[in-house]
């Protein structure tokens, strides 16, 4: 069952009725199948063929480290860190205040996990996604024909379907009619998914202070990975957001309607790709506020168990969701899945390659 609060322009959720208990703390140390109807390419199609013989929600096999040509990994280094923003442009979020804490050094990939990344990890587990197993998945509503779906809308953000079929291979589900793009972000993906790959992969996914320590490149307290300069719909675009007005008119002055490849655009100071815009990434951070007012209280009365996304998406527009900054913040059900979310995965010590 689909829902929709203040924020499901950005992350239209689940029921959350697989959920996890929501606990403290900041991230800090210490110290059914979706039917083909359109054409994928021979990577995905090759995963997908495994899904089915394998017929699993778990990957059956052991970690199996990627081919070295597949991953780029990038150190990021320990010490202070900063949380948050002093300069919080969406209070009820709770944005700020800007924290400081000691982060240990970890190894992070430099883009989302890409398609035939994905593919490589169902091809040799058989893993089944939850969208496939659910039987349906959100999808933005510009991406589809204008008649589609209209009764599954998501009744306060009418620009959300609930598509039958749709999932990573098959993003539009019936109505997919181009190949996968092998290098774009796999979508349609949930936290549990998520996890599942990160294990599989011999990772795990990034806590918030990781996940905003590694966004800012080594700048400091700045807004962007790249700094303080805001994109514009006019002549700045330095990653995937949308241009003009949300939704009726995407002018695509960054020359991408839906996703871009994972790699596009330029990188941060570390090294980075798309830490904000495009898709927005799932953490393992359970989502909490500490306000007392109630009125926060109440706006994410419904978030028990959700887990933190952070960087925003190719939908994301200053008008109506400015949340394409570090510090901003939304929440979703582990169990949720849509065509504008995936995912990155860090270590705890630099990953094996295979040669």
């Amino acid at each position: 069952m689909a829902k929709a609060d203040h924020q499901g322009c950005c992350t239209p959720a689940r029921t959350g009725e697989n959920a996890e208990p929501a606990s403290a703390g900041d991230g800090f140390a210490a110290s059914t199948d979706a039917p083909i109807s359109a054409p994928i390419s021979a990577a995905v199609l090759g995963a997908v063929s495994g899904a089915v013989l394998g017929a699993t929600s778990e990957p059956s096999s052991a970690p199996t480290p990627a081919p070295a040509s597949a991953l780029h990994n990038v150190a990021i280094p320990g010490g202070t860190s900063l949380l948050g923003t002093n300069n919080p442009q969406i209070a009820m979020d709770e944005e700020g205040p800007l924290r400081t804490g000691r982060i240990k050094p970890f190894w992070i990939e430099a883009t989302t996990v890409t398609n035939a990344r994905f593919a490589a990890f169902v091809a040799a587990t058989g893993y089944v996604t939850d969208a496939e197993r659910l039987g349906d998945s959100f999808v933005f509503a510009g991406l589809l024909p204008a008649d589609a779906n209209e009764h599954n809308a998501v009744m306060a953000a009418q620009w959300w379907r609930m598509v039958s079929g749709a999932c990573w291979h098959h993003p539009l589900g019936p109505y997919q009619q181009t190949a996968v793009a092998d290098d774009h972000p796999v979508t349609h993906v949930t936290w549990n998914d998520a996890q599942a790959f990160a294990k599989w992969a011999g990772g795990r996914l990034p806590n918030e202070a990781e996940w905003e320590h590694a966004a800012r490149g080594g700048l400091g307290d700045v807004a962007f990975p790249w700094g303080d300069s805001a994109p514009n719909d006019h002549d700045y675009f330095p990653c995937n957001i949308w241009q003009g007005t949300f939704p009726s008119h995407n002018s695509k002055g960054d020359g991408f309607f839906g996703t871009a490849p994972a790699d596009a655009f330029a990188p941060n100071g570390y090294g980075l790709f798309n830490m904000v815009g495009n898709v927005w990434e799932w953490t393992a951070q359970n989502f909490k506020v500490r306000s007392l007012k109630r009125n926060i209280k109440q706006a994410h009365a419904d978030k028990q168990g959700f887990k933190v996304v952070k960087g925003g998406s190719f939908l994301c527009h200053a008008s109506y969701c400015y949340r394409y900054r570090i510090a901003a913040r939304t929440a979703n059900s582990p169990d949720s899945s849509t065509s504008h979310t995936g995912f990155r995965i860090c270590y705890d010590k630099p990953p094996t390659l295979a040669t």
